[in-house]
């Protein structure tokens, strides 16, 4: 268990935004399920709706490769957990347009893009020893 003092300390933080990126990743998962099942069907009606299914099904695709790539960047580059965060956000709130990867898919990235911006990064130890001079020199 992490005592509070611990997590004050860092030490009970990851070094990556681990909750962001699996938050974000299922999302994009939805978010493509939601897009691939609007391709089918409008594959199905394309006699009756010539155009529009494809539009919104490429939309759909678009936005849930998108949000993948943000979380990817999550785990691979915490540096950029920023815009990551930012990304894996604003594509979310677009897949609305498309119904939201089943309104799972804009929950989920919500939260995860939410947690990929405000992560913060282990803060570096402190109290680390002096480095140790070789036997050869003579102590200050």
């Amino acid at each position: 268990m992490i005592r509070v003092a611990e997590y004050k300390e860092g030490k009970g933080t990851s070094e990556k935004p681990t909750a962001a990126f699996v938050l974000s990743l299922i999302a994009a998962i939805f978010i493509l399920l939601n897009g691939a099942l609007i391709a089918a069907l409008g594959a199905i009606l394309f006699a009756f709706f010539p155009g529009f299914g494809i539009l919104i099904a490429a939309l759909g695709l678009v936005f849930g490769i998108v949000v993948l790539v943000g979380a990817i960047l999550l785990w691979s580059k915490p540096g950029m957990h920023v815009g990551a965060g930012v990304l894996v956000l604003l594509f979310s709130i677009f897949s609305l347009i498309i119904g939201g990867g089943f309104i799972i898919g804009f929950i989920l990235g919500l939260i995860g893009g939410i947690l990929g911006i405000v992560w913060k990064p282990p803060a570096p130890m402190s109290g680390m020893a002096p480095p140790m001079m070789p036997p050869s020199m003579p102590p200050p």
